[in-house]
């Protein structure tokens, strides 16, 4: 629960971990690595598009605000969540809007989630939504 936030949050907290899953493994201490950072892999356009998040309440002008947002999983997932709010899209034409386009919207971004992602990334993710959905039906 985000506090102080009055827009709707599109990505439930289960799809993030799963869209973490499958970008990077979720492995903790993740930092910049070439054009992107920390456990989304979260470019400085995507923050950008994201609508510029950051933590304790830095400039988002300040030279080391993006990577300080996208290295922290609380404030990267607070991208993610902007990101999917301006993008939003039914991106593999089933009629709604769920998890799985944001997972497509995340990997192909928000102009071009149609199409086909590597299966590596989808295998994954599938995984982990089933596991998750089956850790809810029988815990």
């Amino acid at each position: 629960h985000l506090v102080g936030t009055a827009e709707p949050q599109p990505v439930t907290e289960v799809c993030l971990g799963c869209i973490c899953q499958a970008v990077s493994g979720c492995k903790a201490g993740l930092q910049c690595d070439g054009d992107h950072c920390g456990l989304f892999h979260i470019t400085w356009a995507y923050w950008a598009d994201a609508g510029k998040p950051t933590i304790n309440n830095q400039s988002p002008d300040a030279p080391d605000a993006y990577p300080n947002c996208t290295n922290d999983p609380y404030c990267a997932a607070l991208a993610v969540q902007g990101y999917m709010r301006k993008f939003a899209q039914d991106c593999n034409g089933d009629g709604r809007i769920d998890c799985y386009d944001y997972m497509a919207i995340h990997k192909r971004g928000g102009y071009g989630c149609v199409g086909d992602l590597p299966f590596s990334y989808v295998n994954v993710f599938n995984q982990c939504v089933a596991a998750v959905a089956n850790a809810q039906q029988y815990g």
